[in-house]
This record gives C-alpha cells, sequence and structure tokens, in this order.
C-alpha cells in the first residue's frame, strides 16, 4: 500500500497545465529575485515576472523538461533588458525606499532594514555592472546556474560565459571594495 501512495504523490505531471503549475511553484522566487537583481525595481517586478510566465506558458512544448529554470531565467534577461529601456524613456520615477517604507508591523524591523541596506547595496553595485557581465555573474553566483545552463540560456558559447564570469567577479569586487571604503568613510563621522 505504502509503494502505491509513494507512486502517486511521486509522479511527474502529466499534462501541460500540471508541468506549468509545478514549474511556477518551483521557480517563481528564483525568477523574482532573479529580475529583481538585472535591475527591475521592486514595483514592476511581479508584472515582468508575469511577462516572463506568459512566454513560458506560450512557449512550454518546445522547453526540455529540467530546462526550465534556464529558460525562464533567459527569458528574463531580455524583459529586464525591455523594462530598463522603457523606464530610462520614461518620466515616472520610482521610490522603491519611500514604497517600502510603509509600517509592516514585522517584529524584527531593525533588521528588515539590514537586509533592505544589504540589498540596496548589491543592487548599486550589480546596477554599475554593464549587463553582459551582471546578467552571467547574477545566473552563476546568485542563482547558481552552472555555466552551461546559463550559456544555454543565453544562447552564448560555454566559453564566452566564462570569460564574461571572470571578468564580471573582477569588476564586482572593485565595485564592492570601493562601495565598502565609501560606507567605512560614512560610519566613520
Amino acid at each position: 500500500m505504502m509503494d502505491a501512495i509513494a507512486l502517486v504523490t511521486s509522479r511527474a505531471p502529466t499534462t501541460r497545465q500540471e508541468r506549468f503549475r509545478s514549474v511556477v511553484d518551483a521557480h517563481y522566487d528564483v525568477l523574482w529575485r532573479f529580475l529583481r537583481r538585472m535591475g527591475v525595481s521592486e514595483a514592476s517586478a511581479e508584472d515582468a515576472a508575469q511577462q516572463v510566465l506568459i512566454v513560458l506558458a506560450r512557449r512550454m512544448d518546445s522547453v526540455a523538461v529540467d530546462a526550465e529554470r534556464s529558460f525562464l531565467l533567459g527569458t528574463a534577461v531580455r524583459v529586464a533588458a525591455d523594462l530598463r529601456k522603457h523606464h530610462a524613456r520614461s518620466r515616472e520615477v520610482l521610490d522603491d525606499e519611500a514604497l517600502g517604507a510603509e509600517s509592516s508591523g514585522a517584529p524584527d524591523a531593525g533588521d528588515e532594514l539590514d537586509r533592505r541596506r544589504a540589498r540596496k547595496v548589491l543592487d548599486g553595485v550589480l546596477a554599475e555592472l554593464p549587463d553582459e557581465l551582471r546578467t552571467v555573474l547574477v545566473m552563476c553566483e546568485l542563482e547558481e546556474l552552472t555555466m552551461g545552463e546559463a550559456a544555454d540560456a543565453l544562447g552564448l558559447p560555454a566559453g564566452t560565459v566564462a570569460s564574461r564570469l571572470r571578468r564580471a567577479r573582477e569588476a564586482f569586487g572593485e565595485r564592492a571594495a570601493a562601495m565598502r571604503a565609501v560606507l567605512a568613510k560614512g560610519d566613520a563621522r
């Protein structure tokens, strides 16, 4: 009896809709974080994620099983680039800090403030990187894709991804050191 229950609960999704739902459940948080790290504002991240999921829904049959995460992140790169271009042309100014300043009633407000500051510093350092370097760094270092998965998602040769990742790590290290120096100078006052 136990084997029959295990078989039923461990079965792979059988329909397109079940597969889509399982992909969304498994990868939505990663997708949202990735979009934020690619420069999409917090206010626009949900809409951007929905755009990526619409593309996945349309192309689900052509996405290989177990390659869904790479497909989502590869699509997210293009959606994020389009949104950054759109926001650069628009007059609207989004202030994530002002939006996030609303009282949430969370008991650890100091910890949340520290996390937000750290995320803002990380986002600032990432924003200074050229898109081609930032994309590879976020995919490989923060979202833990292999270089092969990143290469597939971006449609690039593995050697190009490896080269960009090396350059991105160097550039990130330099910018992070400069940011630490600025922050240390501000704390010394």
